[in-house]
């Protein structure tokens, strides 16, 4: 992927702040405890190694479906594409029945996976009304099981990403990340919502730095973190040992670059310049027209574009006329001329 446009690098003395250091995770190793969400539709190859490229020290695979007959979708098979990525690679599973889910993480390992992780946290409903996501989190016998059974079947750190409980007034983080922990899970990241908020209100933090006090596994905090500031102060108000940034990273990858340069230095990066935005969105779709191909290619990139060119002049005219295109080069054609014009 081409090198994201150079920004003055803050000096080693300066990187201090514990954000920045390395996490132990099981045997390995991440480069800093800042780590891309996986994110169903968006945290694909490309973005991932986009993210890393900005800083981020881990990004986690989207989600893949742990049943057999799925593996060979051509969805699926992107899904679970880590070429040219940066180690440690993590692929994100999610399934209701222990074996299958056993399956899918030895699956993942043979695929190149050298982490594992568990989704329960998922809060769509056709993901819910299969008892997966979320709704797992109503059995915790079911949950103790599913874990059990993918930290036996695979010989890599298997990891958990989940929610403070299913519903508001039941949240029962802090027993199913004792169960994590007892089963053998190597870190847990917990979004400060339950699903019955689904994205909505705020995430809240308080029982994050609970369970942080309670078990001691790494546990990373993830929900609404979208500044460097927010990175800082959410860190240090829970104890977590990470950041996970998921929403916030749409269409501004370089959040993760911005909290690195804050933390070393106390300051803010400016946002990027048009010139710099074109390099980033123009290399960012070639990636995905490389990786996807002429039809899905063009048809990814329209979330992308509209993420990237949100709040810039006459970008609802533009988006409008950007996703009549049918093709790559025409595509590319128009994004490029928006991005060329005074801004």
């Amino acid at each position: 992927m081409p090198k994201p446009p150079s920004t003055t690098e803050p000096t080693a003395q300066k990187n201090t702040h514990a954000l920045l250091t390395p996490l132990k995770i099981g045997g390995l190793e991440i480069k800093n405890r800042l780590i891309v969400a996986p994110m169903a539709g968006v945290t694909d190859n490309p973005f991932r190694r986009l993210c890393k490229s900005f800083g981020a020290g881990h990004a986690v695979s989207e989600m893949i479906i742990a049943d057999t007959a799925l593996y060979a979708r051509k969805k699926s098979l992107y899904r679970a594409n880590f070429h040219g990525e940066i180690a440690p690679i993590s692929a994100q599973i999610a399934g209701a029945e222990p074996d299958k889910l056993a399956e899918a993480a030895r699956f993942q390992v043979a695929n190149g996976a050298q982490m594992v992780d568990i989704n329960m946290g998922c809060p769509a409903k056709k993901v819910c009304k299969k008892l997966a996501g979320s709704a797992l989190l109503q059995d915790e016998s079911l949950v103790k099981q599913l874990l059990q059974t993918a930290v036996d079947a695979v010989d890599v750190p298997v990891t958990l990403k989940t929610r403070l409980g299913f519903a508001n007034g039941q949240e029962n983080i802090l027993k199913i990340a004792q169960i994590a922990q007892d089963a053998g899970i190597a870190a847990i990241a917990i979004h400060g919502r339950t699903r019955e908020d689904f994205y909505t209100g705020h995430a809240r933090y308080e029982l994050i730095a609970q369970v942080k006090q309670e078990v001691d596994i790494p546990i990373i905090v993830n929900g609404d973190i979208d500044s460097p500031e927010k990175a800082k102060a959410v860190y240090e108000k829970t104890g977590a040992d990470a950041v996970m940034i998921g929403r916030a990273a749409q269409g501004k990858p370089w959040i993760f670059r911005d909290i690195i340069h804050y933390l070393s230095t106390g300051e803010l990066l400016a946002p990027p310049n048009i010139d710099e935005l074109r390099q980033i969105v123009l290399s960012h779709l070639e990636e995905l027209y490389r990786f996807y191909g002429e039809y899905s290619g063009c048809r990814i990139a329209r979330k992308h574009i509209a993420w990237y060119t949100g709040g810039l002049p006459n970008s609802n005219a533009f988006r409008e006329a950007m996703y009549q295109e049918e093709t790559t080069t025409k595509q590319f054609e128009v994004v490029k001329k928006f991005l060329q014009q005074p801004q």
